[in-house]
């Protein structure tokens, strides 16, 4: 019989929970039209938060700044 394995987290994508989005600054992409079907993010320093901006009142997803970037070279090749 195998053991289960516990989930663990990749150190490209912990980020801490308790981050404060208070003051967080969203953006939207340029190429969106003003139209609200797009995703915003912030900067928030050592991390990038990223929402849906038709459901704003939901949690954003965070990312480190790592994993963004890691994301950004995979997708542009």
């Amino acid at each position: 019989m195998s053991t289960p394995r516990t989930p663990t987290t990749h150190p490209l994508t912990a980020v801490p929970y308790d981050v404060d989005l208070t003051q967080a600054q969203w953006r939207k992409s340029s190429y969106s039209g003003g139209a609200n079907d797009c995703v915003e993010v912030a900067d928030l320093g050592e991390h990038v938060a990223v929402r849906d901006s038709k459901s704003i009142g939901h949690r954003p997803l965070l990312f480190s700044k790592v994993a963004i970037g890691a994301l950004v070279k995979w997708s542009s090749n």
